[in-house]
């Protein structure tokens, strides 16, 4: 009798394992947090440049039902001067009242592969929501996924003001680049 107890609980502990080991590698969802945003706002032809990266961005992409979602920390946007990195964060985008950006939405006719996709969803700066479109890329190495893109962005849209002292300086629309590197969950 025990040694049934001990084979039921020994083909219990067997099974558990494969379905463990099963699910990982047959896991849809990859995941990253170390995705990279950069925000450039750059008026043509004038002397400071407005660029912010954030290089600490989370994403997560399921390719079973193509939907992606990525999500940022204002405040982890680094600039070159640390008093624009202060204004954009006091002053435009407000990031100790609305500290989050994130995207919400689908690649559209992912097919598994390699190659250029349409990626809509809802883009939330601001605290502002918006439908976006474009085309990203999509590549792999190895285990890993790549995907990446840029789209613009009006700032009037997430009712960013820009004032008139700032014209010289900052756009009235942004150039937003993407870059993941997602893995297996």
């Amino acid at each position: 009798m025990l040694n049934n107890k001990f084979k039921n609980m020994k083909r219990l502990v067997v099974l558990f394992t494969a379905l463990i080991i099963g699910s990982t590698m047959f896991s849809q969802k990859m995941i990253t947090r170390s995705g990279e945003i950069k925000f450039d706002a750059t008026v043509q032809g004038a002397m400071d440049e407005v660029i912010g990266t954030n290089k600490t961005v989370s994403a997560i992409f399921d390719k079973s039902s193509t939907e992606l979602v990525v999500l940022a920390l204002v405040k982890s946007f680094k600039f070159k001067s640390a008093l624009m990195e202060e204004h954009f964060n006091e002053n435009y985008m407000e990031s100790d009242k609305l500290p989050k950006a994130s995207f919400n939405g689908k690649i559209l006719n992912y097919n598994g592969k390699a190659g250029s996709y349409d990626v809509e969803g809802d883009l939330t700066i601001h605290g502002f929501i918006n439908k976006v479109k474009t085309k990203m890329a999509v590549a792999y190495s190895s285990e890993k996924l790549m995907i990446s893109g840029a789209f613009n962005i009006k700032l009037s849209d997430y009712d960013i003001d820009v004032p008139a002292l700032a014209k010289k300086t900052l756009s009235e629309t942004a150039k937003i680049s993407i870059k993941l590197v997602l893995e297996n969950k």
